[in-house]
């Protein structure tokens, strides 16, 4: 190697020691002639030789000469631009950091690592791909696979949504044994124990690192200020400016997620912080569940919204009429002053405060209601709302719940209430017994000065016990509830000032009311709530900051929950346990990212987009053809061959040395294989006079190579089975290529894919109107499943945004497409299961006496999957399938199953529905046997 340019035949650089020698033998002057006296010479004097012979080669042409030959020994001694290194026979870890940090740009790490398996498989070394995300099995050991076995595993990998654990992985790594070489990506973040883990790899042999070119960014969970909503953006790497933007989403009124406000904004030069205002009403405000990164998201580019951020919306009544003279006695007095810190404390009519939507109600001793108002409260409590009722002299004396059960009302009420402490008592004021384990009040600490002198007593039933929230220490209810409908309704026994009890003068009624405004639908991460309980994950975040339902994750303890830390047993997202929630988010308001720190000496870094391997050969060739073209020019010019008398055999010398140079220049750009630009004419005379298969360019060069090999793989196929005889395919540009004259396009979608021109998606909905047929690949075997989204599907979202797509709907089992030419029931790629969409078909019909319905109505525009059928049908140029497909015989079967797909495909495209007409239904009905 020479710097960045490598030889593969660097002994004929030695060859280049020759050039001396040629220089001397091409300036040799021949011998003298030998000289004759002839008087008759004298008539030849003043004639002169249009053809001049010079005594000596001039300097520049045989320095002309010599830069040619030394092109030529240059490249065939194999240069070889950014080469790949050699590889070792040693085995070879890839090490994936595989946290958060590595989502925005999994795509190029995903290929990064293929091309490092790729060069494995290349030099027959065994590989093993680890994620430090995981956490490491103790008594494990490296699992070492041929490099084509971790090839098939590549499309199952996704980040994790919590950051790796390095100083774990490095004490593990410390008791191995044996020598391999390792290709660590790293997202560039720091942990603090990354020289640690380099250490103990470089124990084991040569450690190359490889930096990603931006880190990802990560969000604080946001904070009011001023009536805005603030969330503060970070980064590990100060250098330079970059802007970011974020996005808050909440449902609407009819329940669908929405962008409810957005924030740009910037990192300056040596800041990794900036806040970012999202300024809303507090309408918007109370309904956003998540604020993101709009672009680059990960696991913590997202975060939960708690309570902090969405003050409840609380409204209060009272049966008795408060006195603005006398504010201590005021009924809703304590009320008012323990709400005020957390929520929005309405005070209205009760028909007024149900149309300002309140997300709690409370009624301070309100007995009796008229009928219209108690409809009104049960429906707004049947739709999601919280009813918090505390008693009181009227509800006691109203005989509400005592003869039935109340709606309004949690448990039945016996008549005359409770006394305690007073001359005709039961005894003391009572205390409180601490709080059962599911009640909203668990891991509320009980202070020893409240007591109880008064209270309205539950009639004893059957459903009781499960109503109690909280009870004295005799075991007698003191507050009850019940869920009605989608809302619940709760009763404090005591009333909501001091008179029946001194409850409302402490700090635990302000705790208690706040864990009830929790309950609402809300969200808290506050150590001292969290405590005491067990909390189950209802939603949690991937790696990519979707959150979708948990997949074997169980209940964790509220101390472990509060430790605020992500981890594998507890993923980020919203942990509920009994009615309350709670958000576990990846950062917290004081955290910061940094950038890697030093690491030792030994560890080779570099960049994520690494250069391409460029061969320079083919370019000196081409370069000393050039050279040796102008010394054919030089020597005519140089001979004098270029005067009047031969100006015709010069002009068609200089066209065919145009001609040289034009034929040099078209070899040269089509090294691999010669193929038209589907732009041109010749292009488009051919798609017009052949069948041409055509695949849509991604910019990916492994992804178009598949797709070129898969289309070719199906043309031989095609060519082999059927009537059809397919050119050979091509790629088209969405963009700027014509594409109205190909049957059919195959459009593999990465999740880098963006979204189409204006121009591009008119060219495309005219496609479909013409009978085109486009088939969506999303490549990832429908991974999210159970209605979770991947990355790729995701980008098939933004694709097919602005297309005129039909409704769809999976390929029923009597759709032609199971016909055309095979008799199929589903239709595997590389993968199988994931489920193919077609053109919905809602007005056929079904014929009585025929298995099939009458579909004869077109050709659907669209086939959408997610099997990776190019890489099944791939083949090389010398006809091997270039991937593998499951496994021993079963994978040979899945694979003809998606070649027979295929086929099937491309007969439905060029022959349309004709096999659902009914003359073929005899014999359908024979091959099937019925």
């Amino acid at each position: 190697m020479i710097g960045s340019i490598a030889f593969l035949s660097p002994w004929l650089l030695a060859g280049l020691a020759t050039l001396p020698v040629l220089w001397w033998l091409l300036r040799a002057v021949p011998p003298a002639p030998g000289r004759r006296a002839f008087p008759g010479v004298r008539l030849l004097l003043g004639l002169k030789d249009p053809e001049k012979m010079p005594e000596r080669t001039p300097w520049w042409l045989l320095l002309l000469r010599m830069l040619a030959l030394a092109a030529a020994i240059l490249a065939f001694s194999g240069p070889v631009l950014n080469p790949r290194p050699v590889g070792s026979s040693d085995p070879l870890l890839v090490l994936l950091d595989g946290g958060w940090g590595d989502a925005p740009g999994w795509t190029q790490r995903m290929d990064r690592v293929a091309a490092a398996l790729d060069e494995a498989a290349r030099d027959g070394r065994r590989v093993a791909v680890l994620a430090a995300a995981a956490p490491p099995q103790a008594d494990g050991e490296i699992e070492w696979r041929a490099a084509p076995d971790w090839t098939e595993r590549l499309a199952g990998l996704a980040p994790k949504s919590w950051s790796p654990d390095r100083a774990a992985w490095a004490d593990w790594i410390d008791g191995r044994v044996g020598r391999f070489e390792t290709l660590w990506l790293t997202d560039g973040i720091t942990d603090g124990a990354e020289a640690h883990l380099a250490e103990a790899l470089l124990a084991h042999g040569p450690v190359t690192l490889v930096r990603p070119r931006q880190t990802a960014l990560a969000l604080t969970p946001p904070r009011l200020e001023g009536g805005e909503l603030v969330a503060s953006a970070l980064r590990a790497d100060a250098e330079g400016e970059r802007p970011v933007s974020v996005v808050a989403l909440g449902p609407d009124p009819t329940g669908i997620e929405r962008a409810l406000g957005a924030a740009d904004g910037s990192f300056a030069s040596g800041e990794t912080r900036v806040d970012l205002k999202i300024a809303m009403p507090m309408e918007l405000r109370n309904r956003v569940g998540r604020v993101q990164l709009a672009d680059g998201r990960s696991a913590a580019g997202v975060v939960l919204a708690d309570d902090s951020v969405r003050r409840r919306k609380v409204g209060i009544l009272s049966g008795e009429p408060g006195s603005e003279a006398q504010e201590l006695v005021d009924p809703l007095h304590y009320l008012r002053t323990a709400l005020e810190p957390f929520a929005e404390v309405i005070e209205a009519p009760l028909g007024e405060m149900l149309n300002t939507a309140p997300d709690v109600l409370i009624l301070a001793d309100v007995g009796n209601l008229g009928e219209a108002e108690r409809s009104a409260l049960l429906a707004w409590v049947e739709k999601g709302g919280l009813l918090v009722r505390f008693a009181g002299p009227r509800l006691a004396q109203s005989g509400a719940g005592q003869l039935e059960e109340d709606p309004l009302l949690p448990v039945r009420l016996r008549a005359g209430g409770r006394s305690i402490g007073g001359a005709m008592s039961w005894g003391a004021p009572r205390k409180l017994k601490p709080f059962p384990e599911g009640s909203p009040f668990a891991g509320l600490a009980l202070p020893e000065d409240v007591d109880i002198s008064s209270q309205v007593m539950a009639q004893p039933d059957p459903d009781l016990p499960a109503r109690v929230m909280a009870s004295l220490e005799d075991g007698t209810p003191l507050v009850t509830g019940k869920p009605v409908g989608d809302g619940r309704v709760v009763l404090f026994h005591v009333t909501a000032s001091p008179d029946w009890s001194n409850l409302p003068l402490s700090g635990l009624f302000v705790e208690m009311l706040e864990r009830l405004s929790q309950s609402a639908g809300g969200v808290t991460t506050e150590t001292e709530a969290l405590e005491g309980a067990i909390w189950t994950p209802e939603q949690v975040l991937d790696g990519f900051g979707e959150l979708g339902p948990p997949s074997l994750v169980a209940g964790v303890p509220g101390e472990r929950l509060a430790e605020g830390k992500p981890s594998a047993e507890t993923p980020p997202g919203i942990y509920a346990s009994g009615d309350r929630r709670v958000a576990l988010n990846v950062m917290h308001d004081r955290d910061e990212i940094a950038p890697l720190a030093s690491l030792p000496q030994g560890v080779v870094t570099e960049t994520m987009d690494r250069p391409a391997e460029i061969r320079l050969g083919p370019w000196l060739i081409a370069a000393a053809l050039v050279l040796l073209a102008l010394d054919v020019f030089a020597t005519l010019v140089v001979s004098g061959r270029l005067g009047r008398r031969f100006q015709y055999r010069g002009r068609r010398t200089a066209q065919a040395a145009v001609l040289l140079l034009s034929g040099l220049a078209l070899g040269l750009a089509g090294q691999a294989k010669a193929q038209t630009a589907p732009g041109d004419d010749a292009s488009a005379l051919r798609a017009a006079t052949q069948t041409v298969l055509a695949y849509v360019e991604t910019g990916i060069p492994r992804v178009d190579q598949i797709s070129a090999a898969g289309l070719r793989g199906l043309s031989k196929v095609l060519y082999d089975r059927t009537a059809i005889e397919p050119a050979e395919p091509v790629p088209v540009d969405i963009e700027t290529d014509d594409i109205s004259l190909y049957p059919f396009l195959y459009w593999p979608i990465t999740d880098s894919q963006r979204p189409p021109s204006d121009a591009a998606v008119a060219r495309i909905n005219e496609f479909f109107r013409s009978g085109g047929m486009i088939l969506f690949d999303t490549q990832d075997a429908d991974l999210g499943g159970g209605g979770a989204t991947t990355p790729n599907s995701r980008a098939l979202q933004r694709v097919a945004a602005r297309l005129d797509i039909p409704p769809l709907e999976p390929v029923p089992i009597d759709h032609v497409l199971t016909r055309t030419f095979y008799l199929l029931r589903d239709f595997p790629g590389r993968w199988t299961g994931s489920t193919v969409w077609v053109e919905a078909s809602p007005g056929a019909e079904q014929v009585e006496g025929m298995p099939f319905r009458n579909l004869n109505d077109g050709v659907t525009p669209v086939v959408v999957g997610g099997n990776d059928w190019a890489a099944a049908w791939a083949t090389s140029d010398n006809g091997a399938p270039m991937f593998p497909v499951g496994r021993g015989l079963a994978g040979e079967n899945q694979r003809e199953m998606a070649l027979r797909f295929g086929i099937n495909l491309i007969m439905y495209v060029m022959t349309g529905n004709y096999k659902s007409d009914q003359v073929h239904v005899p014999a359908l009905l024979d091959r099937l046997g019925q």
